[in-house]
C-alpha cells in the first residue's frame, strides 16, 4: 500500500529531510585519515539526539548503530566499529536515518577520504551520484517507477557497471520502510504510477565489477560485492510534487 502525504504530512517530511541533509553536512569534516567508524556513529547520534531527533536504524530489527557506514567493497548496512579506521583513498557511504517528529528522512553520501583515490573509483562514484540525479529527474506525476529504474540503467549499464539489485529505494515516512520499491535496473514491465505526495528514496548501488552481492554470514548486516570490487552508492528522499519534485534532503 503507497501512503500518498497530505499537506501536514509533507511538511513534517520537509523537516525530516532538512534535518538529515544537516546531519550529512555536520559529519563531513570528520571524514578524514585515522578516525573510526565508532566515532562517526557517535557524532552522528549525539548531533541527533542533541537536536531532539532519533536515530532510525539503532535497533531497527537489530540493527546495532545509529547509522551505516559501507567502506570500499561494502555496499551497504555496514556496522560502524571502533576497529574499523578510515585510510586514505578509501571511499566511505555514511547513510544517516533521522526520526524527526514522527517522519524519516534519509540520505547518504559516498565520500573519498582524503580527497584522492584511484582514478576507476573517482569515476564510480561521480557517476553513481550522477545515475541517482538521472533517476530523480524522472519523477513528474504520471511517469512510473519503471521510468527511473530505466533511466539509471541506461546511463550505468553501457559503462560497464553493476547495478546492485538485490537491494533498493523505497517509500517513506511515518514508517522506514514503505511501498513502492525504486528498482535502479532495468524493469521490462510497469511499475506503480507517480502521484504528487508520494515520498520515496531513489539510492544506486553501484558496483565496479557484478551486479552479485552477499550478506556477512557473521553479523547478518553487511552486505558486500560478491567479487571484493568496490561500490559507491548516493541517496535522496524525493517528493512528487503537481509538477514533478522536490528533492526533501538536498545539502
Amino acid at each position: 500500500m503507497i501512503f500518498v502525504k497530505n499537506k501536514t504530512e509533507i511538511e513534517k517530511m520537509r523537516k525530516a529531510g532538512k534535518f538529515a541533509a544537516e546531519l550529512l553536512l555536520y559529519i563531513e569534516p570528520f571524514v578524514k585519515p585515522g578516525v573510526s567508524t565508532q566515532e562517526l556513529n557517535d557524532l552522528c547520534h549525539e548531533y541527533t539526539i542533541k537536536h531532539g531527533a532519533k536515530s532510525a536504524p539503532l535497533n531497527y530489527k537489530g540493527f546495532p548503530k545509529a547509522i551505516c557506514t559501507s567502506i570500499n567493497d561494502v555496499v551497504c548496512h555496514g556496522i560502524p566499529s571502533k576497529n574499523e579506521i578510515l585510510k586514505e583513498g578509501d571511499i566511505i557511504n555514511i547513510d544517516v536515518t533521522p526520526i524527526v517528529d514522527g517522519y524519516h528522512g534519509d540520505t547518504s553520501k559516498t565520500f573519498i577520504v582524503g580527497g584522492k583515490t584511484k582514478p576507476e573509483i573517482q569515476q564510480l562514484v561521480q557517476d553513481t551520484e550522477k545515475a541517482m540525479w538521472i533517476g530523480i529527474e524522472q519523477v513528474k506525476p504520471g511517469n512510473r517507477v519503471n521510468d527511473i529504474s530505466n533511466a539509471i540503467d541506461d546511463f550505468l549499464t553501457p559503462k560497464g557497471y553493476g547495478i546492485v539489485r538485490d537491494l533498493m529505494g523505497h517509500g517513506i515516512g511515518r514508517n522506514f520502510h514503505e511501498d513502492p520499491q525504486i528498482p535502479h535496473f532495468r524493469q521490462n514491465k510497469l511499475l506503480a504510477k507517480l502521484e504528487p505526495g508520494m515520498t520515496f528514496t531513489i539510492e544506486p548501488m553501484v558496483n565496479l565489477g557484478t551486479y552479485e552481492v552477499v550478506v556477512s554470514k557473521k553479523d547478518k548486516w553487511t552486505v558486500r560485492t560478491k567479487d571484493g570490487k568496490w561500490s559507491a552508492q548516493f541517496e535522496h528522499t524525493i517528493l512528487v510534487t503537481d509538477k514533478g519534485y522536490e528533492v526533501l534532503t538536498l545539502r
